[in-house]
């Protein structure tokens, strides 16, 4: 029993030489890896502000920016670890990167396929930060594209991480990459009214909406369809998505005013709901009034 703890005691105080001996150089280990953590941020910080100014697309200066602080904090890992004295752990995931690579692209397929596809679309770039974009049926402003995910800000308020792969695999709708986008509306009538005068008015005032004037894209009218007791009028329209202080919401509903208040003043009826009442039987229908209180 002596002989045990004899061992043991022995076995903790060798530990505890070694720890002490290996202390200078694991502080310098730490202190050179935090050296690195900071000249990461510098580089990144650096590069935003340097290429960024070169490049018109913000989204792929970030996608680089982040690829460059992780390259070199991957660096100075490696530089610890040959400080502390496991420079033969370091080669060895140098030497076995290969190898590794593969093992953990299988473990991790989805992660692999995840920063692949971010690069793929840092390059292509489908879209640019406060795009307006449709990803796999979700509709939002795009907010950042990393090595994993894409994140979009949706109109109410959600922030969505989408993985990247499942944005290279599905369809991408862009709302406003080229800056315009075309709308619609309708508005229904009574049979009574005169079509084209109709489509002349609406016209005639869509014309005079200056933030509708746009190059190449003009407004059209159309009769949509006709109901058991309204005609539909759709009304085509285009927008600029790079004016911020003209939201699709705000100019539907300026259009949507002015086409109201021209046709009003015209005397132009709008529909109303029409009830039909069909009496098979011989008696007269009898209507009664009830009123409040009664």
């Amino acid at each position: 029993m002596e002989t045990f703890f004899d061992d043991l005691m022995n076995s903790i105080i060798e530990y505890y030489d070694q720890a002490i001996a290996i202390l200078p150089r694991l502080a310098i280990a730490l202190l050179g890896f935090i050296f690195f953590l900071w000249i990461a941020r510098f580089a990144s910080r650096g590069f935003t502000k340097r290429i960024g100014s070169r490049m018109d697309d913000p989204l792929l200066v970030q996608f680089l920016a982040n690829v460059v602080r992780i390259t070199i904090v991957v660096i100075g890992c490696l530089i610890a670890l040959k400080i502390i004295g496991l420079g033969g752990v370091a080669t060895s995931i140098m030497a076995g990167a290969g190898v590794g690579a593969f093992v953990i692209g299988f473990a991790f397929k989805d992660i692999g396929e995840n920063f692949l596809a971010g690069i793929m679309m840092a390059f292509k770039r489908p879209f640019r930060l406060n795009d307006t974009v449709e990803l796999s049926g979700i509709t939002g402003k795009v907010v950042s594209l990393n090595l994993r995910d894409t994140q979009l800000k949706t109109f109410d308020g959600k922030d969505v991480f989408i993985p990247n792969g499942a944005v290279v695999k599905n369809p991408v709708v862009n709302y406003t990459i080229d800056g315009f986008i075309r709308s619609d509306f309708i508005i229904s009538i009574d049979y009574e009214n005169n079509i084209p005068e109709v489509i002349k008015l609406i016209q005639d005032t869509l014309a005079k909406i200056e933030v509708l004037q746009l190059e190449g894209r003009s407004t059209n009218v159309a009769v949509d369809g006709l109901g058991a007791s309204t005609i539909d009028i759709r009304i085509f329209y285009w927008m600029d998505t790079f004016n911020p202080k003209m939201a699709g919401s705000l100019l539907k509903n300026l259009i949507f005013d002015r086409v109201l208040n021209t046709l009003t003043a015209a005397g132009i009826t709008l529909s109303s709901n029409v009830m039909e009442l069909k009496n098979y039987k011989s008696e007269s229908l009898q209507f009664t009034t009830k009123s409040d209180g009664n």
